[in-house]
């Protein structure tokens, strides 16, 4: 199966400052490979396809990065719209049906998780979110987001993390009056009627969202 990839890269990186007040985030270094190329080789190594990125915080710098592949941009320049609006924005560049989204802030070891998750989406699914226990996070923040209820189903609070990365039908951002705002209220909306889904990592994952998580991340792909 082959479903196209939405890579979030219009961020304006606050967390990351001083490092994205001339770079955005997604250009940001780890290990020698950009954490925009991380994850757009986790998505051509799952066989995805289109791809696209949205841009804003500085995103000439993105959009010149990009230049020559394959992949088409989404300008919010004029308004960041979260992840929510921005994908709903860029839906025209990926075609119908689902979609997965990517958050490249992140770096993983293990399995691929967009293959994981093409092989485990099915047809009655509306999401497929893939999760990292709070034990096996690096650099979080915080607790968890989810737990898994009934055939692996999502419940909001417990001590799973979401790791950036998911499949999810669109068709429902239609219903959803504002023009800025988080992919949440998908889920919910999902969550409510049973068809939202995780998937638990087995490998390690770092949010790479602080200047002082870039060693962290590093010394993860060196393990």
């Amino acid at each position: 199966m082959t479903l196209p990839l939405m890579i979030f890269a219009a961020g304006k990186g606050t967390r990351m400052a001083p490092l994205t007040d001339r770079v955005p985030k997604p250009l940001i270094a780890v290990g020698g490979q950009t954490l925009l190329d991380r994850a757009l080789a986790l998505g051509r190594q799952a066989g995805v396809g289109p791809v696209a990125v949205n841009i804003h915080h500085l995103g000439q710098q993105i959009r010149d990065h990009v230049a020559g592949q394959d992949i088409a941009v989404s300008d919010e320049a004029d308004l960041l719209l979260e992840t929510g609006g921005g994908l709903r924005k860029a839906l025209p560049l990926l075609g119908p049906g689902p979609v997965i989204t990517m958050n490249p802030d992140v770096v993983w070891t293990g399995p691929n998780p967009v293959r994981a998750l093409l092989d485990g989406w099915r047809e009655d699914m509306d999401a497929l979110l893939m999760l990292v226990p709070l034990a096996r996070t690096h650099g979080r923040q915080g607790g968890g987001d989810f737990s898994l209820g009934s055939a692996g189903r999502l419940i909001r609070k417990g001590d799973l993390v979401y790791g950036g990365v998911q499949i999810i039908r669109p068709e429902r951002l239609a219903e959803i009056p504002e023009q800025v705002f988080s992919l949440n209220r998908l889920w919910d909306l999902m969550i409510a009627e049973g068809r939202a889904y995780g998937l638990v990592h087995p490998g390690a994952w770092c949010d790479v969202g602080r200047p002082d998580c870039i060693p962290l991340a590093e010394s993860l792909l060196d393990a």
